[in-house]
């Protein structure tokens, strides 16, 4: 199973809340306040990796909650700050929010005659717990669920392309002050506290965009994945019907000098893949960062197509999905030229194409070696 687009919710730790504590010890009548902070919320970070693949393990986990930080303890501890929920993404994901992000509040000092039920733009000061005034205050539990986001409200956070690098997705909320933080010359027993901040919590899309060098790109059944296996260290399904290639195949080139380019091959593209049909369209978005682009033209017509319709139809399809496809260097490629049909249809296909052209069999190895050194010039 490949997943190269997930949507998934976040919801960073709670940060914990302050204690109320007094210093309580023989011969101390009064030993003054030491209710410690609470500890900060956990975060949802995103780390890019060149060992995974695809998005499958975000599709079958969707739903990811940090923890909440410890509460404070008394003698001035501070609860243990939660440890971050760390995600591993492949190399090449974008991520989107999709609707609004439920942010913390700022913690701010303030009398207790101030609080609200609600969270507003200062921290919530409560009292001590188990007391009667203490009914009616804020739940210290998860904040309530981000309503069902619209694709309208869609905005790119990030885009990580290099291994190791790292976002933190959504923040863990502040820790909330103990009473000791509330003492003062005039005010020398307090028995206010700060609840933690709820962690955020959003909506999130994450859309994997393969990096490669190199894009092969042709209809089905034109021989890409027999050609990637044969020059690189791919080994995709090959198999003579079209469609074989279901998920995109990147494979590595390794020249001599130890020059190193990465293809990607990509599902066949078919008339009005832009615009949703057959199975190319879902990956088009996987050669958007290729560099150079293959088109690789069935020049023996097996399946009854023309070649140099199948060229045009290839030039539309990129166009219409991306205009700037088009503008990107490209080099054109004549297979199956091991097939009787082939060269006659070479010759009809110069005729309405008069640019560079290299004639192979991927299935025999003929051209493989100058298509090979082809690629070493052409990409950038």
């Amino acid at each position: 199973m490949f997943v190269d687009r997930v949507k998934i919710r976040v919801k960073a730790g709670d940060g914990g809340n302050g204690a109320v504590s007094f210093r309580r010890e023989k011969y101390v009548e009064y030993g003054g306040p030491d209710g410690g902070d609470g500890g900060d919320g956990g975060d949802v970070v995103l780390v890019a990796s060149k060992d995974v693949q695809d998005l499958t393990d975000l599709y079958f986990q969707p739903h990811i909650v940090a923890k909440r930080g410890e509460h404070g303890r008394s003698k001035g501890r501070t609860g243990r700050s939660a440890p971050p929920v760390v995600l591993k993404v492949p190399i090449g994901t974008e991520v989107y929010r999709i609707g609004p992000v439920v942010r913390a509040p700022t913690p701010s000092r303030y009398h207790p005659a101030a609080a609200t039920a609600q969270f507003d733009a200062k921290a919530q000061v409560g009292v001590p717990y188990g007391t009667k005034s203490r009914r009616g205050l804020p739940s210290t539990g998860l904040t309530e669920p981000v309503t069902e986001p619209t694709d309208e409200e869609r905005e790119l956070l990030c885009d990580l392309v290099e291994d190791g690098q790292r976002f933190v997705l959504a923040h863990g909320g502040r820790g909330g002050r103990g009473n000791e933080a509330f003492k003062s010359s005039t005010h020398r027993a307090p028995r206010e506290f700060e609840y933690g901040q709820p962690g955020e919590q959003l909506v999130a899309e994450l859309v994997l965009k393969t990096i490669a060098d190199v894009g092969l790109v042709g209809f089905p059944n034109a021989g890409k994945s027999t050609l990637i296996s044969k020059i690189t260290d791919a080994h995709p399904k090959i198999a003579p019907y079209p469609f074989t290639t279901l998920t995109p195949n990147v494979g590595v080139l390794v020249y001599e000098d130890y020059t190193r380019i990465r293809i990607a091959d990509i599902p066949g593209l078919i008339e009005g893949a832009h615009a949703g049909r057959g199975l190319g369209h879902d990956f088009l978005q996987h050669i958007e960062r290729c560099q150079l682009l293959v088109l690789l033209i069935d020049m023996a017509g097996v399946d009854g197509r023309k070649p140099w319709e199948d060229y045009r139809q290839l030039l539309k399809e990129l166009e219409l999905y991306d205009p700037s496809l088009v503008k990107k260097p490209r080099l054109v490629v004549a297979n199956k030229m091991d097939l009787p049909a082939a060269k006659k249809n070479l010759v009809t296909f110069r005729r309405h194409y008069r640019g560079p052209l290299l004639a192979i069999s991927a299935q025999t190895g003929e051209g493989l070696d100058k298509f090979v050194l082809a690629l070493r010039e052409a990409a950038p």
